[in-house]
């Protein structure tokens, strides 16, 4: 049983009580409980819940604010990843009928593939200081996740959703869209939570694209768009200058683009393009 602080009692009339103590939102974990049930239950009922899957994990379920909106939704059964134990205990005591479903495992190292046979849904308020590592963890199972909806800093959520042009567009931009249709659903204000955050939140939602398969080399796709935004004011030709150098003709409109201006297809496009010319030069 997780060591409860009951100094809380008196000072913290607000935070969710367990057992006559309080669940206190820990700064390290980036906790910042949803107090809102509208905006729990629109969160909630922003997943599509389609015919992929059956099974939904809850990132980050705290005191269980959006959990009792997802223990309902019609033939989908749902798991939650929790790693501070004040909130395990409070989950368990307030909601028995997740026993045998609560993963005490921060998602990082959460083996997607060996937990689940099928396809998973990911939903959750996701902590700010590592949404993004989240994110990335999700691309390495796109084949098993369908669907995400997810609670971001709104900068961050902006950035996920920005298309080709927008100053907010970028590497995160580019991975997420060459496999996921992006839609940015609703901002958060700070009010709504406890303890306030400084910023905003913004909840987008991921559908996973009917082909997961670029077509290309998705190592050489990721270390093209890395490279090419590393000097993203910069012309594609000054950017990719010493990228696999001579292999493909840089004197082309194109390269007098920015990074910035390009679409995740047109990087796809453009990786096809160095393995062609690799391709070429290995057979000459």
């Amino acid at each position: 049983m997780a060591k409860f602080h009951r100094s809380f009692l008196l000072h913290n009339k607000n935070l969710p009580l367990i057992c006559s103590v309080y669940v206190k939102p820990k700064k390290h974990l980036g906790q910042h409980f949803l107090s809102n049930d509208g905006i729990c239950t629109e969160i909630a009922q922003s997943l599509i819940c389609d015919d992929q899957y059956e099974t939904v994990l809850e990132i980050g379920a705290g005191t269980g604010a959006l959990t009792r909106h997802l223990l309902h939704l019609a033939g989908k059964k749902l798991f939650v990843s929790e790693i501070d134990h004040e909130s395990i205990a409070y989950l368990n005591f307030h909601f028995p009928e997740l026993k045998g479903r609560i993963i005490e495992t921060d998602f990082l190292q959460l083996p997607l593939d060996k937990l689940f046979s099928g396809q998973v849904a990911i939903i959750g308020n996701f902590p700010y200081n590592i949404s993004s590592q989240i994110l990335f963890r999700i691309l390495d199972y796109k084949d098993r996740v369908p669907e995400v909806v997810g609670m971001f800093q709104k900068e961050v959520a902006v950035r996920i959703a920005s298309g080709p042009g927008n100053r907010d567009y970028g590497i995160l931009s580019i991975f997420i869209q060459a496999y996921y249709h992006v839609e940015y659903l609703f901002t958060v204000d700070e009010k709504e939570f406890i303890p306030p955050p400084k910023i905003k939140s913004g909840v987008i939602r991921l559908v996973r694209k009917t082909d997961t398969s670029l077509g290309c080399d998705e190592k050489l796709f990721r270390q093209l768009v890395k490279t090419a935004f590393n000097q993203r004011r910069k012309t594609m030709r000054n950017s990719l200058k010493g990228f696999h150098t001579g292999r493909v003709d840089l004197s082309e409109p194109l390269f007098e683009k920015r990074p910035e201006q390009l679409s995740s297809l047109d990087f796809v496009a453009l990786t096809k393009r160095y393995e062609e010319a690799a391709g070429n030069s290995a057979s000459a």
